[in-house]
């Protein structure tokens, strides 16, 4: 079996859980049965210092990996507000040139950009800087809500723990929905984890692999939790009648089309609410509709209000 080289950058400041998190992902996968050989690197092949300071040795300099299956590029909180440095824009240039796919996790998006390979592109970051890379990077077309962007071969992420859920879809598009299922349930990511870049975990845990008939369906509610997801809309897109759709959901998902379209929108009103949003704002652009339409589920889901979620989990000032 061939297997898949995934090459992480290291360099002095980046996120030291934008390194470890797809670290752990690809790791798992591989201990589980999939062809993966790792490789931490750094420009000059010297140990880096996190910003956690925590001084991880590396496996190799830049310049000694030549032809990776994957690069992932982590982020650093310098990036949003300082160019990188000339040595490592020419280690990522190098590195990108000969890699068959790219992946950036949360602030590495401005390292790609800065690189020139998000130009005409769509792209995400960190929430918290999505309006800094769209105005400093205008030919990038950053989409803010997004959890993680696949553009061609690039691949960019939003917050840190995004970064899991990006490796979970590289490793599902290599190895099938099994065993990133498999690796999911190792790493017990999928959990309700509070915070501005929540994962929308309601879609990750859908049993539909990449070619499942479900999957345009699943990826549309995904996408935009607040257009028309009724049963009609939804049979329409996926061009089954309502009563097979309906079939479909209960084999592959475990509820109906309703129930599960209401979980993504709690989940997309959860993390509208953490990043800061009002409450009429996540009822607005979860697709829930009113204030009141949001309490009653809350309630019902989760057994708080959505204020109280939102002054409990808010992470803006």
């Amino acid at each position: 079996m061939r297997r898949r080289n995934v090459a992480v950058l290291g360099y002095d400041g980046v996120r030291l859980m934008d390194v470890t998190a797809p670290l752990e992902v690809f790791g798992t996968a591989e201990r589980l049965g999939g062809a993966y050989t790792l490789t931490l690197c750094s420009p000059t092949g010297a140990p880096v210092t996190t910003s956690a300071g925590t001084r991880l040795v590396v496996d190799a300099a830049a310049t000694e990996i030549d032809g990776a299956h994957t690069l992932v590029v982590p982020g650093s909180v310098d990036f949003p507000h300082r160019a990188p440095s000339a040595e490592l824009l020419e280690a990522v240039t190098a590195l990108a040139a000969t890699s068959g796919r790219i992946a950036s996790v949360c602030t590495g998006a401005f390292l790609l950009a800065r690189a020139g390979l998000l130009d005409g592109r769509r792209a995400v970051t960190h929430w918290r800087h999505t309006a800094v890379l769209a105005r400093r990077y205008p030919s990038v077309s950053v989409e803010p809500d997004a959890i993680f962007v696949r553009d061609g071969s690039v691949y960019t992420s939003a917050g840190v723990t995004a970064g899991i859920d990006l490796a979970l879809a590289l490793v599902e598009a290599d190895e099938g929905a099994d065993l990133a299922r498999e690796v999911a349930r190792d790493l017990v990511v999928f959990l309700r984890r509070p915070g501005g870049q929540s994962q929308f975990s309601v879609p990750s845990r859908a049993r539909a692999g990449a070619d499942d008939p479900l999957r345009p369906v699943l990826d549309a509610v995904a996408a935009d939790p607040a257009a028309d997801h009724s049963l009609p809309a939804l049979a329409r897109l996926s061009g089954f009648s309502p009563r097979h759709l309906t079939r479909l959901f209960h084999e592959r998902v475990g509820s109906t089309p309703a129930v599960y379209v209401e979980a993504v929108r709690i989940e997309a009103a959860q993390s509208l609410l953490a990043a800061g949003a009002t409450v009429t704002a996540a009822a607005t652009h979860s697709g829930l509709g009113s204030d009141e339409s949001l309490r009653r589920a809350f309630l019902r889901r989760l057994g708080i209000t959505p204020s109280t979620y939102r002054a409990r989990f808010r992470t803006t000032a």
